[in-house]
Formats: structure tokens, sequence, C-alpha cells
């Protein structure tokens, strides 16, 4: 009976972390970019703007870095300082796009078979900067090359993000040092 019990309780997350891979969508009112070159967006990014979550909670100098796997996937690294333990923290991901490769929309897992959306919406012709949600209106980033950006393009990050219906009253606007 037990082995029974252990089979079924397998086949169940089984089947459930293959009904949540399958289950990646953006908020209704988000639309990824179209014409994205991967090549261009590996790298590293700074990440200027978040609405807050419990991962990145307290974190300053956020980092992301992507890179080429060799499964034709994204390799994703996220880092930043947590000053109340006086260190740094990572993770590290993968991601794979959910439609077409020239389609901003990837769906990335730090956490084995389970994934979220990852949808680029708004992306500057020279990869400077980037306007990323995740699978709700609760995930929001700015992204940029330099950990320091023009004030007009946090104007319109705010301006664009909240007609999207993305909380910008409670954007948390991160530290670099």
């Amino acid at each position: 009976m037990t082995g029974l019990l252990n089979f079924r309780t397998w086949l169940l997350m089984l089947m459930t972390g293959l009904v949540l891979s399958g289950c990646v969508r953006l908020p209704a009112q988000v639309t990824p970019v179209d014409n994205f070159q991967l090549e261009r967006y590996l790298g590293t990014w700074y990440e200027i703007a978040r609405l807050d979550h419990s991962f990145e909670r307290g974190l300053s100098q956020v980092t992301a870095e992507y890179s080429q796997r060799d499964d034709g996937g994204v390799r994703v690294l996220n880092r930043g300082y947590d000053a109340a333990k006086g260190e740094w923290s990572e993770a590290e991901g993968k991601a794979y796009f959910v439609e077409d490769s020239d389609v901003g929309f990837l769906r990335v897992s730090f956490f084995g078979p389970f994934y979220g959306a990852y949808g680029i919406f708004e992306l500057d012709s020279d990869y400077q900067y980037a306007f990323v949600s995740g699978p709700s209106s609760d995930y929001l980033w700015l992204l940029a090359r330099s950990p320091e950006v023009d004030e007009a393009v946090i104007e319109h990050f705010v301006t664009r993000a909240k007609a999207l219906g993305f909380a910008v009253d409670e954007l948390i606007m991160v530290e670099h040092d």
C-alpha cells in the first residue's frame, strides 16, 4: 500500500508540474515585443525599478545576467545584495521561448519544473532598457544596461506601466552603489 501511495503522490506531483509548466501567460493587457533578438539581449542588465515580491525583498544592487545555454535556452543568473544579512544572494534559472524566438516572451524557471512568464513589453532599439512583466500585474521590472538611466526613461516606464494597470505607486527604485 505504501508503494502505491508513493506512486500516486509522485504521479500527482508530475501532473501538477506538467500542467503548471504549460500554463505560462502574461497579464491580458501586456503584449510582448516583436522582432526580438536574443543575441542582443544577452549580457548583464541592472534592475532600476521593480514591484516588491518575496524573492527579491530587501535586495539592492540587483543584476540579471543572461547567457546562451547549450540546449538553446537562456541561462539566467540573478544577483543582489542583502544588507540585512551583509551578503550577496544569487539565484540561477533557465528560460525558453514560449512562442517564436523573435517574440520577447519566455518562460523562466528557478524551481525545477515550475515556470513563470517573462514578457518584454518594451525594448529600446539599442537594447539599453527593457520593460518586463511577469505572469500577473504583481510582477514588473525596469531593466537597463547601466545602473543609472535618464529620468525620461523612468517617467516613460511609470506612465506606460500605469496605463497597463500596474501599481506604479508601489514601485521600488533599486539602489546601486
